[in-house]
């Protein structure tokens, strides 16, 4: 008995796959530079870095659950990267000048991304209120830009494969 799959599935699957290893790679990528910034600049750990993620949905009780709320911060931080990596992948199905012009549209996503989590995300979150820090408002704003443009030429690229 051989099963039949339509090229369009296999195509949604692929590209499904490959919006899961960018999401991935992506979320890696910031939470390493979210731990070694503020880990080198103000001693924070790790592990507390994930559970201000956690306390986003739980406020500060996230901070008294040990390495089971970093955890939920670190899933929780995947699963946001997911949505934004899905976003545009959905998007640039509709959309022809997402995949044309990676580098335009890359870059604004990624200011987007910046002004949706930081203006409206964080502060309707239950996450303790912090005074900002203008060295991590400006280097979040560049990884936002990075994030964005690697989105987009992501998904140019996996459109150019098939």
């Amino acid at each position: 008995m051989s099963v039949s799959v339509d090229s369009g599935d296999l195509r949604a699957q692929r590209m499904a796959l490959f919006a899961v290893i960018i999401t991935l790679a992506l979320a890696t990528a910031d939470l390493i530079f979210a731990c070694t910034f503020w880990h080198e600049l103000y001693g924070v750990p790790p592990m507390r870095l994930m559970q201000g993620i956690a306390a986003g949905l739980l406020g500060k009780r996230a901070f008294l659950g040990g390495a089971s709320m970093a955890a939920l911060g670190c899933l929780l931080h995947y699963l946001m990267m997911g949505v934004m990596v899905s976003t545009y992948y959905l998007a640039s199905r509709r959309a022809a000048a997402l995949i044309e012009r990676p580098w335009l549209y890359g870059s604004l996503y990624g200011a987007a991304l910046f002004v949706v989590m930081n203006l409206i995300v964080v502060p309707l979150s239950a996450a303790p209120k912090t005074p900002p820090v203008p060295s991590w408002i400006a280097s979040s704003i560049v990884v936002h830009l990075v994030i964005g443009l690697m989105i987009a030429l992501s998904a140019r690229g996996r459109r150019r494969l098939g």
